[in-house]
């Protein structure tokens, strides 16, 4: 089946107070069932993969709670990531440091995207994506939904299980490379991050074509 892309790019101020279920029942009603949800977890981070989930809810049991992971304490992510699991179709794939460096943080987020649509124990009728691009290679129908781990439930579930997967590496990380304190601040920029950069140098996790560590970026 060929793969349709569309990107749909609502106003601020027409966000919905939360995700809802409403792009999935169309698009059942218009025949693309059963509908996945993807997202990604770690693009910004100095350190560790970037990880991709994707969830394909049951209408029946869809957990309460679900949202933008960014708008969740670790407690409920956690308590979510439980209860997707126990309800959804759920795969994950990552895209590592080196691969990230090979190619660049958008080409390898949508490799990993892709992959864990096409893990998916069912091909499904249509995926719907966070952001701005749909992954090619998906094999079926696919939308880009703009802010949609806050607008679309089986985005938010993907948001969910892809961000406390990828907090349990980094914090897994942490046994082997101790001295940055990846457990804390998952990869990202903060200042105890740099700090342990600027002491003891990168580690065969950190992004080499990131920011500080290119041998373009400014002093």
């Amino acid at each position: 089946m060929p793969r349709r892309a569309t990107t749909d790019s609502p106003l601020l101020f027409d966000l919905p107070e939360g995700p809802d279920f409403l792009m999935e029942l169309a698009a059942r009603k218009a025949g693309q069932w059963p509908v996945a949800g993807a997202d990604e977890a770690g693009r910004g981070p100095l350190a560790g993969p970037v990880v991709a989930a994707a969830v394909i809810l049951d209408p029946e049991r869809i957990p309460d709670g679900l949202h933008d992971s960014k708008q969740l304490t670790a407690a409920k992510r956690e308590a979510l990531f439980a209860a997707i699991m126990a309800t959804a179709m759920v795969t994950v794939a990552s895209s590592s440091a080196r691969r990230i460096d090979r190619t660049d943080i958008r080409k390898a987020s949508l490799d990993a995207m892709r992959r864990a649509v096409n893990a998916l124990p069912v091909r499904p009728g249509l995926v719907l994506t966070d952001g701005l691009d749909v992954p090619p290679g998906l094999g079926c129908d696919g939308r880009a939904v703009v802010k949609g781990d806050a607008r679309v439930l089986s985005i938010a579930a993907a948001s969910i299980v892809a961000k406390v997967i990828r907090d349990r590496m980094m914090a897994r990380a942490e046994t082997t490379y101790p001295a940055y304190g990846f457990s804390a601040h998952a990869g990202y920029a903060t200042e105890r991050h740099r700090d342990a950069i600027g002491q003891f140098g990168p580690c065969v996790l950190h992004r080499m074509s990131f920011r500080p560590f290119r041998s373009d970026a400014p002093d």
